[in-house]
């Protein structure tokens, strides 16, 4: 072979290790310094997950549950006096079960349906993510209760509950991003979340907490002397004082979970049930202290399409003083997403956020 063509041989092979030269020096260019749709800050080291030891051992107990088939996204659920399943959809399809076992749409809100209770005139209140609070009336009237607060508008109406005075506590999850991009509230870790409450004899909105990491589920003690919110991706339960010497402060009511908070409601003896819709990551919560770092691993999940959400959800039974009690699990893909757990007798009704069934399954 000729000197000539040893250099043109040579000179045919030096492409390619600059083609991937070049690949490579994109690629870390888009992981540094590609734009990203939040603006983080660092916060402190997280404490140790406490999965799989004490009331949180493994265990599998809600791959047991009952489904019955909803459509997709039955978040919320409640039941009626004569123990008739109420839930919204993720289409903002409002159901009501038949007496067949099927399920009727009552309405539609136009948004996303998430929170939902019945008030003491039988008025189905709803929390729409999208559309704000709303109330459905017996006859199906829907009618809009609120939709904005000091004039800006309520961008993710979450959870409530209704005390007996009328009164309705839900959660503002975030005033920062709206319903579909709460993903960024995980990289952003910049607390916007609320705890408002609403009189429908004023019509007066109020708002009482401010500063959550992501409001999320909203359930009232059972002597109403106070209101809890859960902030989901702080792993933990705040509670506001309604009566008594502490009326108007707050304070930590429970936390370090094993994973991310949803709903959660009322439960028999003054308990509460608390929806964990996903477990935690240890690797997220490495990067908490890191906000740099959140970037680049957003950067890496736009662009391979991975999500931090697991499909291991956890129900907890909680006291009335916060201290759980009992832990039912479920990481095989039967019940995940998991957004609500309501006791009614002796039955759990589960919620999802993104299955197209909700579960029944005998409370412990």
């Amino acid at each position: 072979m000729t000197q000539t063509n040893t250099a043109i041989m040579v000179a045919k092979r030096r492409p390619v290790p600059a083609l991937i030269c070049a690949l490579v020096a994109l690629l870390l260019a888009y992981l540094l310094f590609w734009p990203v749709p939040f603006d983080p800050v660092a916060g402190p080291v997280r404490a140790d997950n406490p999965a799989g030891s004490g009331v949180y051992a493994k265990n599998n107990r809600l791959a047991a549950a009952q489904l019955i088939p909803t459509g997709h996204g039955p978040e919320g659920i409640v039941l009626d006096a004569e123990g008739r399943i109420y839930t919204g959809l993720h289409n903002g399809d409002i159901l009501r079960q038949t007496p067949d076992g099927g399920f009727e749409v009552l309405a539609n809100t136009g948004g996303r349906p998430l929170g939902l209770n019945f008030d003491a005139a039988g008025n189905l209140i709803i929390a729409d993510a999208i559309k704000g609070l709303f109330s459905l009336s017996p006859d199906g009237t829907l009618t809009t209760l609120a939709i904005d607060f000091e004039g800006k508008p309520m961008l993710f109406v979450d959870d409530l509950a209704i005390a007996s005075d009328g009164k309705i506590y839900f959660s503002d999850a975030s005033a920062r991003h709206s319903y579909g991009a709460d993903i960024l509230e995980v990289f952003e870790r910049r607390p916007s979340g609320r705890l408002m409450v609403y009189d429908p004899e004023t019509a007066q909105l109020t708002r009482l907490l401010d500063n959550l990491y992501f409001a999320n589920g909203v359930a009232l003690s059972a002597d109403e002397d106070f209101v809890l919110v859960n902030e989901t991706f702080e792993h933990r339960i705040m509670r506001y004082w309604l009566k008594g010497p502490k009326r108007g402060t707050s304070d930590v009511f429970a936390e370090n979970f094993p994973g991310y908070l949803d709903n959660i409601t009322e439960g028999p003896d003054g308990s509460f049930w608390l929806a964990v819709v996903s477990a935690r990551s240890d690797d997220l919560d490495a990067l908490v202290p890191r906000p740099f770092m959140r970037k680049i691993v957003y950067r890496l999940m736009q662009l391979t399409g991975a999500s931090p959400a697991a499909q291991h959800s956890y129900a907890v039974k909680l006291s009335a003083d916060g201290q759980a009690l009992a832990s039912l699990e479920d990481d095989s893909g039967h019940i995940y997403m998991m957004t609500s757990v309501l006791q009614s007798g002796d039955k759990l009704y589960l919620g999802s956020l993104t299955m197209e069934a909700l579960g029944v399954i005998d409370a412990p």
